[in-house]
């Protein structure tokens, strides 16, 4: 089922997709070679419960980590340790954050150092991937409409979109109903309404869509090893323009 939210739980969304910006705007600039994985983690663990936040990801269904670094050919998942990073690699950073029992989520992808052309490519179409997801959540618009621009954007880029993950509806849980698919027909699903409240996240790869599992039972990768991008926001309908509620 899905819930719209009144402006007070909206409220609190905001806060909890404050503490998320923060802390992907202070991984972002941690992200340097030689730093480990693990050290990323420990950051913003650290950094959300000075905010009065609870990581979401932290013990949910096992994961053991307080975000998610996903590194190269990893698309989602990723569980950071003892892993340096490497001048030239991209890793994907996703954060997710309780307030007061509402959450935030939100994605990015940054690079190591310098990068290649084609990674920065990637990493610019599946920005843009998403501002053209997030465009289309208007109240009146379906929800196909969303999964419609993230796919056409990415694709008309020369990359293809991750088909066996999507986004999500998200409140008092971190996954709610309804399922936001990155790829499909327009105009299809269900109607968007002021005060629905999805995070969209397009995850975006250089070569085939197919995906594994590796052994750890969590970290998803491409099938093919190509590179991959994630980008998300938490965003609320409204009876205007979209409120993207973890952005700084």
């Amino acid at each position: 089922m899905i819930t719209c939210k009144s402006e007070q739980e909206i409220e609190r969304m905001r806060h909890a997709g404050r503490i998320v910006a923060e802390v992907l705007a202070g991984l972002r600039e941690r992200v340097k070679p030689g730093v480990t994985t693990g050290a990323l983690d420990a950051w913003a663990e650290q950094y959300i419960r000075r905010q009065g936040g609870v990581p979401s990801f932290k013990g949910y269904r096992g994961y053991p980590a307080s975000v998610c670094v996903s590194v190269d050919s990893e698309v989602v998942h990723g569980i950071p340790g003892h892993r340096r990073l490497r001048e030239g690699q991209i890793v994907s950073l996703d954060v997710g954050v309780i307030y007061q029992g509402y959450h935030g989520d939100a994605a990015t992808t940054v690079g190591v150092g310098r990068i290649s052309p084609e990674a920065e490519r990637l990493l610019e179409a599946t920005q843009r991937a998403l501002a053209a997801g997030i465009a289309m959540a208007r109240a009146g618009r379906r929800l196909g409409d969303v999964s419609h621009a993230v796919q056409v954007t990415a694709e008309a880029a020369g990359f293809n979109v991750i088909r066996e993950y999507v986004g999500h509806g998200i409140g008092t849980e971190m996954h709610e109903d309804p399922q936001i698919p990155n790829f499909g027909p327009a105009g299809r699903g269900p109607l968007l309404r002021p005060g629905m409240t999805l995070a969209i996240e397009p995850m975006v790869v250089m070569g085939d869509y197919h995906t594994r599992v590796l052994a750890d039972g969590w970290t998803v990768v491409t099938a093919d090893g190509s590179l991959a991008a994630h980008y998300e926001h938490t965003v609320a309908v409204t009876d205007g323009d979209p409120e993207i509620l973890t952005r700084l």
